[in-house]
Formats: C-alpha cells, sequence, structure tokens
C-alpha cells in the first residue's frame, strides 16, 4: 500500500499494527472477532488521544462562539462557563466515537448488503444516542431549564441535595437529541469511515494489481532472456565444434572467450538492466569469438559517444543483434569483407543505437531477419515490455547497402520501469 496520509495509518505504524489490524482486518472475519477488535482498540491509548483532541478543539471553537453570542446580547458569559457546556455536550461523543469508527471501517455497506446493514446502522444510530446521553447525563451541564435558567445533571437532584438518578431529564435529553446525534455526528462519522474503507481498499487493490504487473513483467523478461542466454551459447559452440576440425588453437582460444562471454552474462543474471559501456564490453567479446572464425572476412568499428557509457540498456540488448547481423549478413559475404558499425547517441531524452552491416540486406532474408528470429523477435518484446510505446525498433536497409538496426529508447542513467 503505495503512501498513506490517513490518521489511522500513522497510528498503525506508531502502535505497533494494533490499530491497523483492527481497522483493515479481512471482512469474512468470523463474527466472534468484534470482541477482540473491540479489546485491541480499547488498547490502544493514542485513538483515544486523537478522538478526545478533535473533539476538544470542537469545544473550544463552539465555547469561543457561545461566548462572543452572548457578548452581542449583552449578556455576558465568561468563556470558562461556555467551555464547560461544550465540553460536557460535545466531549461525550469522544469515547463513543472510535468504536463506531472502527465497526464501521470494519463492516461497511455494499452493493450485496446495503439492506441489511442499513437497517443496522440504523438501530446502532439508537444506541449512539442513547450512549451519549447517558454520558451527558452524568456531567454537570446535562441539561438547561429556560424556566429556572439553570444547567442540570442526570444523576443529581437538587432539591434533595442527593444523588439520584432523574430519569425525566433524560427522556428530556432523548427527545431532544436523538435525531441531531444520528444526523449530525453518527452518520458523519459512519461516512467518514465508508469513505476511508473505500479509499483503503481501492488504494489496496492498486498495490495488488502494480506488484502482479511487476511479478508478471518480471516473469515475461526473466522468460525472454532465458530463451536468449542458449541461443547464443548454442550457435558460439557450434562455431567451436566447426573450427576445432581446423584449427585446434584457435578453438581453444575460442573456447576461452566462450567462459569469459559466460561469466559476464552470470555476473548480470538476476537483473534485466546493465549499461551501455558493459554491454559493449559483452558484445566485444563475442565479436572476437565471431573473428577467430570469420578472420580478415570480419571488420568492426564502434562508435560509442562518452555521454551514452552510463546509460542504461536492457542486458542483452545488442548481442543477438549483432550476431543476427553475423549470421544472416557477414556470413553471405564472398567477394568483400564483412563490416559491422555500432554507434551511439543521445539526444532529447533518448538514446539511439545503430548497428549497420554490408550485407545482402533484407531481400530474401528478410522474413528471418525482420520477424522472425528468436533474437529479434525477444528484442522486440522485451523492449516493448520495458518501454512500452515509448521505445522504437526499426530493422531497414541501410543506404548503400546491407541492413541497418535502429533502437531508440528512453535516456537514462538511473532505470525506471515502465
Amino acid at each position: 500500500m503505495p503512501r498513506r496520509n490517513c490518521i489511522f495509518e500513522i497510528m498503525r505504524a506508531q502502535q505497533g499494527g494494533e490499530l491497523g489490524d483492527l481497522l483493515w482486518q479481512p471482512r469474512n472475519a468470523a463474527a466472534g472477532s468484534i470482541v477482540a477488535s473491540l479489546s485491541s482498540l480499547l488498547r490502544s491509548p493514542l485513538v483515544w488521544i486523537v478522538s478526545f483532541s478533535v473533539w476538544t478543539m470542537v469545544a473550544l471553537v463552539g465555547a469561543f462562539t457561545i461566548t462572543e453570542f452572548y457578548r452581542s446580547m449583552h449578556s455576558p458569559l465568561s468563556f470558562f462557563e461556555s467551555l464547560g457546556m461544550q465540553l460536557s455536550q460535545i466531549l461525550t461523543y469522544a469515547p463513543l466515537t472510535p468504536i463506531v469508527f472502527a465497526l464501521a471501517v470494519r463492516y461497511p455497506i455494499g452493493r450485496e448488503n446495503w439492506l441489511p446493514r442499513s437497517l443496522v446502522y440504523l438501530g446502532g444510530g439508537v444506541l449512539f444516542s442513547v450512549a451519549h446521553i447517558v454520558l451527558r447525563g452524568l456531567t454537570p451541564y446535562a441539561f438547561w431549564d429556560s424556566k429556572s435558567h439553570m444547567w442540570f445533571s442526570g444523576i443529581w437532584d437538587p432539591q434533595a441535595h442527593a444523588f439520584r438518578v432523574q430519569w425525566q431529564i433524560f427522556e428530556d435529553l432523548l427527545f431532544r437529541n436523538l435525531v441531531d446525534d444520528i444526523t449530525g455526528t453518527y452518520v458523519p462519522i459512519v461516512l467518514a469511515a465508508h469513505m476511508l474503507s473505500y479509499y483503503r481498499r481501492s488504494s489496496e487493490r492498486e498495490r495488488r494489481n502494480s506488484l502482479l504487473e511487476a511479478q508478471l513483467t518480471n516473469a515475461k523478461m526473466q522468460a525472454l532472456k532465458a530463451q536468449l542466454q542458449p541461443h547464443f551459447l548454442f550457435n558460439t559452440l557450434h562455431s567451436i565444434s566447426s573450427l576445432m576440425l581446423s584449427d585446434v588453437n584457435a578453438a581453444d582460444k575460442m573456447m576461452t572467450r566462450l567462459s569469459e562471454l559466460l561469466r559476464m552474462s552470470l555476473q548480470n543474471e538476476g537483473g534485466q538492466v546493465t549499461t551501455l559501456n558493459r554491454e559493449i564490453e559483452f558484445v566485444a567479446v563475442y565479436l572476437e569469438i565471431e573473428k577467430m572464425k570469420f578472420g580478415q572476412r570480419l571488420r568492426v568499428t564502434l562508435d560509442i559517444a562518452d555521454d551514452t557509457l552510463d546509460a542504461q540498456v536492457p542486458h542483452l540488448l545488442l548481442q543477438p543483434l549483432v550476431e543476427n547481423a553475423v549470421r544472416h549478413g557477414i556470413a553471405h559475404l564472398t567477394s568483400v569483407p564483412g563490416e559491422i558499425h555500432i554507434s551511439s547517441r543521445q539526444a532529447d531524452g533518448l538514446l539511439k543505437l545503430t548497428i549497420t552491416d554490408n550485407g545482402p540486406g533484407l531481400g530474401e532474408q528478410h522474413n528471418a531477419r525482420g520477424g522472425g528470429g528468436l533474437g529479434l523477435r525477444a528484442t522486440r518484446e522485451r523492449l516493448q515490455t520495458l518501454y512500452g510505446n515509448d521505445q522504437t525498433f526499426s530493422l531497414i536497409s541501410a543506404p548503400r547497402a546491407g541492413t541497418e538496426v535502429l533502437i531508440k529508447i528512453p535516456f537514462s542513467t538511473v532505470y525506471v520501469p515502465a
């Protein structure tokens, strides 16, 4: 869960996850977990601190408002008396708010259960109002008598000067405050909890979807990379076996270079990207192997801009393209030496890589080189997976002769997945 700013995420982090576990436990948990959930809530002091702090601020605002109102009516009322009245009426919501909020998050109203849950919440609103009135009746400012202009408590009999339950006061409070408690306080708490629950579950779905997409992408990339590694290994071993019949020393050197090539490949076995500099080094070793086979028939030129050496590129990006140029381009030349030119440039936030050969060009080899070859097909898919529509991969006839492979990807020295 991608960056959360809600207050209860902070509570979870600071309280060892108890409050978060209460609020975010699965909706299909057993009914007996309600008691355990409330018990966990009651043991979390931070939730009470937050609830009492919020309602105290509301009471302070109300006290200032009432004081100014009475002052404007030329009936002075001290701020502390106003504050006492507000605290007795408003602060009594504080111990009820976390319970209602937690249960509303825990059991939200959904499309499949909206009617029974709505009825349950309606009954819960009545219980909330009754509980609030009971708490309020315990305070000195429980009920205002307009005739005597005095405040009365629900548990104090002013005539007998003794503690005694004043049932009439509780009845009057229930009659006057039932609707206000439900519509003015209970419903907003439940709505806020549902909004938070919806946000939480939506964010959790997004997080899971992103994780699944990342896992799928990584699995796909690993599969494509796994296809490429045996591909060039098989071709190189085939070249070595052919060379063993004519030049054992050259075959031995080729085997040494192959070992180096495998070592470099294993160094980046778990990663999908590497620097262009390392990719060029990898291709250079591979081309040394090919030169042992072709001799003077193969010439290689590199034109790598210094400001592109640290650019991030997919591992095994260039090798299958160079191998494709050798197998389908250089190998078909008989009268002139084969040439492979590799260049890199960066401009406008893009890294431009070009591989050119002077082979016979696309022609009859177009199907093999343009779409059917494993190396080209896997490279296309890897670029599409990594960069989406921000990449370009094209295979065209070179201006003079041969074939040109052009790749454009976002230039970055820090890899950022698409």
